[in-house]
């Protein structure tokens, strides 16, 4: 799993590579502690590069998803490979966080 930072004037992109599970979530969360814990309001994940992401990525996911949500931004997950929109459809998150 990889993290690449992008940061636009106007929001925070991010390009996820790799897979995220239980043997680097804590590793993923803590690589975008920046976000959790900042005040950008806007996020944009790029997860063009994303194979796959277990139950403790999809946690991760849904911390940032609240931390922005709760100062009044908005986040998005963008081009998304269609196994791990499965998993996001599976589990209900797709309803939760906006996917394009």
């Amino acid at each position: 799993m990889e993290v690449k930072v992008i940061s636009p004037e106007d929001k925070v992109l991010v390009r996820i590579m790799g897979r995220v599970d239980t043997t680097n979530a804590a590793r993923f969360q803590e690589e975008l502690g920046f976000i959790i814990n900042g005040q950008m309001k806007d996020v944009e994940l790029d997860c063009t590069d994303l194979e796959y992401t277990s139950s403790q990525g999809l946690r991760v996911f849904l911390m940032l998803q609240k931390a922005v949500q709760g100062r009044g931004g908005k986040m998005v997950l963008t081009h998304m490979q269609t196994q791990v929109k499965e998993v996001f459809d599976i589990t209900g998150f797709s309803n939760i966080i906006r996917i394009l």
